[in-house]
């Protein structure tokens, strides 16, 4: 006998299925709800507190802040440290070998803003561009030292022959200044406008003893003139090492192109050759082909009576027979 199978009645269908929906969708709504709530009660706890991911973000950012601070500390460490070596290079060294300040145009410009503008809208932007800013100007200051130390290097090598050589005396008895006219931009006496003094005028009597402040070759002489304007008799010396002195105005020269002088030789006489409105000497140091102030020059350290031992053993002891052709310099 069969089982007959009783199926349940469409209308009952349709109210369990209805049934079903309802509370899938009622189970998504208090879902939906939950999790804005949920969002909501984080919102405000994380607004009142930190959540672990904003505390190590938050301790990052202090640990970014230290490290800063002290990578600051550090240059200002290293720019002191800079600094004394700079003060030892200026006034040690170089005083030692008599020569000027180096100086690298544009070292001490700083760099333009554009250089750190993508990190002007960074929260620490302040602390970051004042960092960069302060390294961008110690790496200069190195660069401008190493310059500096590269050039003093060959110097220390030779320093027996570069401390006979530089132009270290005053080219004239100061018993005979009757005057000094600065080195640098002046009006001009005669041309009446600015012009770039390159030297220095030693107003001193016709005839004044003209004597070579380094051991040195004659570059060149002029023993003519040019009338009335320009440097008029002139003589130029070659020191080596990078040095020439140029001594104009002159009345008499003594030495030809070749000849090798010693420091305290005499070389020429004070005139009033070229441009000039009186008697004096025409007195330039040229380093690296551009013209110093050779008052830098002048040993301080040095009186009367030690100028006239110079100038006794520069004429008792002949250059050649001293140091030979001296072809080095």
């Amino acid at each position: 006998m069969k089982k007959e199978h009783r199926s349940i009645p469409l209308p009952l269908r349709k109210i369990a299925s209805v049934s079903f929906r309802s509370r899938a969708y009622r189970f998504l709504r208090a879902l939906f709800v939950g999790f804005i709530l949920a969002s909501l009660v984080n919102l405000v706890f994380s607004w009142f507190f930190f959540t672990p991911k904003m505390y190590r973000i938050s301790k990052h950012n202090s640990e970014l802040i230290i490290q800063y601070k002290i990578l600051q500390d550090k240059i200002d460490a290293a720019s002191r440290r800079l600094d004394e070596i700079k003060q030892r290079d200026n006034t040690v060294y170089r005083s030692l070998f008599g020569i000027d300040t180096l100086a690298v145009a544009g070292i001490y410009t700083p760099y333009p803003r554009s250089k750190y503008s993508h990190m002007e809208s960074d929260h620490y932007a302040p602390l970051m561009i004042g960092s960069w800013h302060a390294l961008d100007a110690l790496g200069r200051s190195l660069y401008l030292e190493s310059r500096s130390l590269d050039q003093l290097q060959p110097m220390a090598k030779d320093k027996e022959l570069m401390a006979t050589a530089i132009p270290a005396i005053m080219p004239i008895n100061r018993q005979a200044l009757r005057g000094v006219d600065r080195f640098g931009w002046r009006n001009h006496p005669i041309y009446h406008r600015f012009i770039f003094h390159k030297g220095i005028d030693l107003g001193s009597p016709d005839g004044t003893p003209v004597y070579a402040p380094g051991d040195a070759t004659v570059v060149s002489v002029n023993k003519v003139g040019t009338g009335r304007v320009g440097y008029g008799k002139q003589v130029l010396l070659d020191h080596g090492f990078g040095y020439r002195t140029r001594f104009a105005h002159l009345s008499k020269i003594l030495v030809e192109p070749g000849q090798k002088v010693r420091r305290g030789e005499l070389i020429a006489e004070v005139g009033r050759t070229g441009g000039v409105t009186g008697p004096h000497l025409h007195y330039e140091v040229i380093y690296m082909g551009q013209p110093v102030n050779p008052v830098n020059y002048f040993r301080k350290d040095m009186d009367q009576a030690d100028f006239e031992r110079i100038i006794e053993s520069a004429n008792s002891v002949s250059f050649e027979t001293e140091h030979g052709t001296n072809e080095g310099l």
